[in-house]
């Protein structure tokens, strides 16, 4: 059993920055975020690659948000940049053990723990 925990998150101006943290008990092949705002669907934000370091992101992000992870501290990370408010929504972090996840697709079928999520507000 993974468990993790997210914090970070909070209110923020447009163009303004966050980063997000999630601690896992245990790393898995394929580790991520995802995000829902309200009315809409979970949608896949950024994964990485567990141990190689191999990053895929959803083209809304791309540029603006950086994923990484640091299996020393246990810890993974969503840095955030030039937040839009379309941005808001909750996070939530996510590991996969499949490799349904670390794709251009970013799959959420193959995510077998979920973080309890954190809120991200982006006002204009």
């Amino acid at each position: 059993q993974v468990q993790l925990v997210e914090s970070g998150g909070g209110s923020v101006q447009a163009g303004g920055s966050l980063r997000l943290s999630c601690a896992y008990t245990d790393s898995t092949y394929c580790m991520g975020w995802f995000r829902q705002a309200p009315g809409k669907g979970r949608e896949g934000v950024a994964a990485v690659r567990t141990g190689v370091g191999y990053t895929y992101y959803a083209d809304s992000v791309k540029g603006r948000f950086t994923i990484s992870q640091d299996n020393a501290k246990n810890t993974l990370y969503l840095e955030m940049n030039s937040l839009k408010p379309e941005d808001t929504a909750m996070y939530y972090c996510a590991a996969d053990q499949s490799s349904l996840l670390c794709r251009k697709e970013l799959l959420k079928d193959g995510v077998k723990y979920w973080g309890q999520g954190t809120q991200v507000t982006v006002s204009s």
